[in-house]
């Protein structure tokens, strides 16, 4: 059987106010993180922002997740207003029935993003469909209780021989390339996360096991590990077999 070709993942790049994305191939996705405590950027990517953004972040009661919107939303702006050669405040978001955004004006130009706990991170594809997701590793949740409620069973018996630290960075690693596919396919919470397999295991090249009822649907996508910060664990999901 021929294989199909695997999508090169570059980054993980830092953000910064010099920060210039580079040309994007079709095969390639690129991935970049945005600390959200660096409230130095702040002033920049508020400006950036729509007024129905502004609206929105004006709806945080508490300070620091209102920054943190701004921040995430003025990063994106900035890196998608670099790909495109745009002005980043013109860029007008719509959003899909399940809330995925995307832009009119991007052409072929895919994004995603998830942040946590005060990083963000953004990943970026042209021609296919690609999600993220980030995930600040916690050592104070019943993971073998979240396991039980959203994994499937493969996933649950490969969590139940592990334990301690083990164990919880093989459930934050479980989850985000849970949510990662999820975030690719576009679907929400309408996709059940039992439905689907993915890997425990830490490095592997293509961590998407299994597919129900079509079997032949994990053959259409590249889940990966994203090396970030010890603290946090992530995952980007891309699509690989895309018409021409």
């Amino acid at each position: 059987m021929e294989s199909t070709p695997q999508v090169a993942i570059c980054g993980v790049w830092r953000v910064t106010g010099a920060s210039v994305a580079p040309r994007l191939p079709r095969d390639v996705a690129h991935l970049w993180e945005q600390p959200l405590n660096e409230w130095q950027a702040l002033d920049r990517c508020a400006e950036l922002l729509s007024a129905e953004e502004r609206t929105k972040a004006s709806q945080y009661r508490v300070e620091r997740p209102r920054r943190q919107f701004i921040l995430t939303r003025g990063t994106l702006r900035l890196l998608l207003g670099s790909y495109l050669e745009k002005d980043p405040a013109e860029l007008n978001f719509r959003y899909t029935e399940y809330g995925k955004p995307f832009l009119e004006e991007s052409g072929d130009l895919r994004f995603n993003v998830s942040h946590s706990d005060g990083m963000a991170l953004l990943a970026f594809v042209r021609g296919r469909e690609i999600g993220v997701d980030i995930e600040k590793i916690s050592t104070t949740r019943d993971v073998r209780r979240l396991a039980q409620r959203f994994f499937s069973a493969q996933e649950r018996d490969n969590l139940a021989r592990l334990s301690g630290k083990e164990l919880q960075q093989a459930f934050f690693r479980c989850w985000t390339r849970k949510e990662a596919y999820i975030k690719a396919m576009g679907e929400g919470l309408s996709l059940p996360l039992d439905q689907f397999d993915v890997s425990v295991l830490p490095h592997e090249a293509n961590a998407l096991l299994a597919t129900r009822p079509d079997p032949s649907e994990a053959r259409r996508w590249q889940l990966s590990e994203v090396p970030s910060n010890p603290e946090y664990a992530a995952a980007v999901a891309v699509e690989l077999a895309v018409e021409s």
